[in-house]
């Protein structure tokens, strides 16, 4: 997967998660990055839910927005010898 893909494909969608998570702020958006445990981490912050509220609200969010999935990384960081693999963000 290529990184500069996934970083504008993020660009892309940041404000649709901006519109959703009104909470967040540009500086949250920049550190998160395209990255899913990142943006469940940061609902839970701004937002005082527990990560099983958040988890569900992004699900929500997946659903209602087609045009937009994160993509399990696991196997591109397997390639590359990643042990610690995240999620990002990629429009399918």
């Amino acid at each position: 997967m290529n990184q500069d893909r996934i970083e504008g494909n993020w660009k892309q969608v940041r404000g649709k998660v901006k519109e959703q998570w009104g909470k967040l702020t540009d500086d949250d958006l920049d550190v998160i990055d395209g990255k899913r445990e990142q943006l469940l981490g940061r609902i839970q912050e701004r937002h005082g839910v527990a990560r099983s509220q958040a988890e569900s609200e992004l699900n929500d969010f997946d659903q209602r927005n087609p045009d937009v999935s994160w993509t399990d990384a696991l196997v591109q960081a397997e390639q590359v010898g990643d042990k610690n693999p995240t999620f990002f963000f990629e429009k399918s």
